[in-house]
């Protein structure tokens, strides 16, 4: 589609609530304010939005292939409720002690989406809230962009830091400087 542009966003801190104990549960996951109109717009403005997150609560077996995808089906269907889409869900299902190739930091969920979408990812928008969102979007020329709910708030006191990352109070803020 001509004039479709990329845009990727992690999950929990980002488009949901986070938690240190995992967002186990559809009940768990709970919209950020302001996120699922956020999609919305991005949608309006001829974005497609893919979702790109570590999801180790199934390698560490706190929860199956069922329950996320429950989880998935509700976050879907609440991005419809708001008028939005999510075009795709990538997920890296392992642990830190799997060593592979997809979970962020490192860039292989990045390169299958660019692989998916036959799309250079060089400036695509990246929206994270953990360094290791920015470092995987960096390592691919993306565009890193950190939200300061989730995580963000101790991330952007890190000094590893990626220093073009953009900085944002939360992804409403940071879709409406996208879009104008």
């Amino acid at each position: 589609m001509p004039g479709t542009k990329l845009i990727i966003l992690d999950r929990d801190g980002v488009i949901n609530k986070d938690s240190d104990l995992y967002i186990k549960s559809p009940d768990e996951w709970i919209p950020l304010p302001g996120s699922l109109d956020a999609i919305a717009r991005l949608n309006q403005w001829g974005y497609r939005v893919v979702v790109c997150t570590n999801q180790s609560g199934i390698g560490r077996g706190l929860f199956g292939m069922d329950t996320l995808n429950a989880i998935h089906d509700k976050m879907i269907k609440a991005v419809a409720h708001a008028g939005g889409a999510i075009d795709a869900i990538f997920f890296c299902p392992h642990t830190n002690a799997d060593n592979c190739g997809c979970r962020k930091p490192k860039a292989g969920m990045l390169r299958e989406i660019a692989a998916r979408y036959n799309a250079d990812l060089t400036g695509v928008p990246v929206v994270g809230d953990s360094l290791r969102d920015l470092e995987s979007a960096a390592a691919v020329g993306a565009q890193p962009i950190l939200v300061l709910t989730g995580k963000g708030k101790k991330t952007q006191q890190d000094p590893a830091l990626p220093s073009h990352a953009f900085i944002f109070p939360d992804l409403a803020a940071a879709v409406q400087k996208l879009t104008g």
